[in-house]
């Protein structure tokens, strides 16, 4: 893991959600099951689909096209299979929007979030999600009880990485963003939230290169077990 730069050690740690605490290519599996040979590469372009959806939105006519993510979701699903020339069924679709409220949890969080609440730091979530799906993803991981905040970006209609979304962790924290950690497995959002200025972990679970736009995160991990680096006798 890389070194971070000096720093206070942050009251507060937010994590990305889709991609950071749940695994959003493990609708893959489904998807193969449904779509035999075309798994993954539905999983990969449904979620890029996913991400462009929410920057066309919120960058286009002030805002005046939001919808929300389950929306957006969708929308990147039926997309993917149009790219793809699969017969998207309606029971298809729906099984697999379904698959996507119960996204697979990564296997580590609980430890890692058991261990930052030990030690009195409040946690959250700060996610483009929808509430009812951060609700259900968060219940069916069964992580309710450790987690201070479950922050979503629906009320201001913006998605990240406008600076208005970033700051919602801040409003519902009452810190400031140098005082709390912002944990993403997402490149681009863990740099635009060190650009906002949040201590940043970015957890690099696949090998992958950073982005070349000249700002690194503070932290650079391969899991969430990282981000007690911020607290040397966290365990």
């Amino acid at each position: 893991m890389e070194k971070s730069r000096p720093t206070s050690k942050p009251k507060a740690v937010l994590f990305d959600a889709y991609g950071t605490l749940f695994d959003v290519y493990s609708v893959g599996l489904l998807a193969e099951q449904l779509f035999p040979g075309h798994g993954n590469a539905l999983g990969q372009i449904w979620r890029d689909k996913q991400i462009e959806y929410t920057r066309l939105v919120t960058t286009s006519n002030h805002g005046a096209h939001y919808q929300p993510f389950w929306e957006l979701t969708r929308a990147g699903l039926r997309y993917a299979c149009k790219k793809l020339k699969l017969d998207l069924s309606p029971e298809h679709e729906a099984k697999l929007m379904n698959q996507y409220r119960h996204l697979s949890a990564f296997p580590e969080n609980r430890e890692v979030l058991q261990a930052l609440k030990a030690k009195g730091i409040a946690t959250g979530i700060l996610s483009n999600g929808d509430p009812e799906m951060l609700g259900i993803a968060v219940r069916s991981a069964g992580l309710e009880d450790l987690l201070d905040h479950v922050i979503s970006v629906d009320p201001i209609r913006k998605y990240k990485t406008t600076p208005e979304a970033y700051a919602l962790g801040e409003q519902a924290t009452g810190l400031k963003a140098s005082q709390i950690a912002f944990v993403s497995c997402n490149s681009w959002d863990a740099l635009a939230a060190t650009w906002y200025g949040y201590q940043t972990l970015w957890v690099n679970r696949y090998d992958l290169p950073f982005e070349e736009l000249g700002t690194q995160p503070s932290r650079t991990g391969h899991s969430l077990r990282d981000v007690l680096g911020f607290f040397p006798d966290a365990g």
